[in-house]
């Protein structure tokens, strides 16, 4: 496995940055996203040791992204309806050792359905079908302030010239419209990775300004795709959770403790929906 020592761009395979080719460790936007509420340093501290095996929504995002951007792991076929029968599962958990995605055929057909999609989209197809640039590039830098090593795989990265660089990460999800979309985004801390990556970018000197789009895609026909620019408010909410989490990731390093999500006893309330819905229904 490649060891980094330097910042830089690295074109590495997946496996390698997930297992993290930084001696002593480096943080990922997906590790500073578990790090903080509602989750904890130890959630992360276990998934870092303990990488979870992929849901099969995950599998499908892997596989989607294979197709779309002709980058990732290879997907091998598995001939059968389904996962029922011992020699389907054997063959996909193989699959899944080898580093291979595994997909039914069903499934095959969707992610092709999904990639010509997504190539109809003008703006998606642009984004993502550039010419000029690599898909699924690392990128590896250190935190000015607590030296702590940074790292990010950018779906693609374009070829750095002069002006604005526009980054693209591809999103599978059940649903591509505004409201599900702004869900999505405070969910799973998407914010917080947008202003990562771009940080990413800046700190290697790749652009003095960039911004991250998101192209999300529906995984149902006919597999809709919506493209969006996070507003300054969400950017600026992003990078300050990602000050957080780099801080409590160097605190957690040095002291070597991980705690969970309360050391001492809490008083809490019942959601505030249910509070109102009771309070009312005792005086009424």
């Amino acid at each position: 496995m490649t060891a980094i020592t330097e910042p830089g761009v690295y074109d590495l395979p997946a496996e390698e940055y997930h297992a993290d080719p930084v001696e002593g460790g480096s943080l990922s936007s997906s590790g500073a996203r578990k790090l903080l509420a509602p989750s904890c340093p130890a959630l992360f501290r276990y998934e870092q040791d303990n990488r979870p095996t992929p849901t099969a929504d995950m599998n499908l995002g892997s596989a989607a992204h294979k197709v779309v951007l002709g980058a990732g792991a290879d997907l091998v076929l598995i001939e059968a309806d389904n996962y029922r029968t011992k020699a389907a599962k054997e063959q996909r958990d193989q699959a899944h050792a080898d580093g291979l995605i595994p997909l039914l055929p069903h499934e095959h057909a969707v992610v092709t359905a999904m990639a010509k999609a997504l190539r109809e989209h003008p703006t998606a197809a642009a984004l993502l079908g550039r010419r000029e640039g690599k898909p699924e590039q690392s990128l590896f830098w250190q935190d000015d302030r607590t030296k702590v090593w940074r790292r990010a795989l950018i779906d693609f990265l374009p070829t750095p010239k002069p002006g604005r660089m526009l980054l693209a990460d591809y999103k599978t999800c059940p649903n591509a419209d505004r409201e599900s979309i702004a869900k999505s985004v405070h969910q799973f801390g998407y914010h917080q990775q947008a202003a990562w990556y771009c940080d990413g970018v800046k700190a290697l000197g790749l652009a003095a300004d960039a911004v991250m789009l998101l192209v999300f895609q529906e995984k149902t026909p006919p597999y809709l795709v919506t493209v969006v620019e996070l507003d300054v408010v969400a950017m600026d909410i992003g990078a300050a959770r990602n000050r957080q989490a780099i801080d409590l990731y160097r605190q957690c390093t040095e002291s070597g403790r991980w705690p969970g999500y309360a050391d001492d006893v809490i008083r809490i309330p019942l959601p505030a929906w249910a509070e109102a819905r009771q309070l009312e229904a005792i005086t009424s």
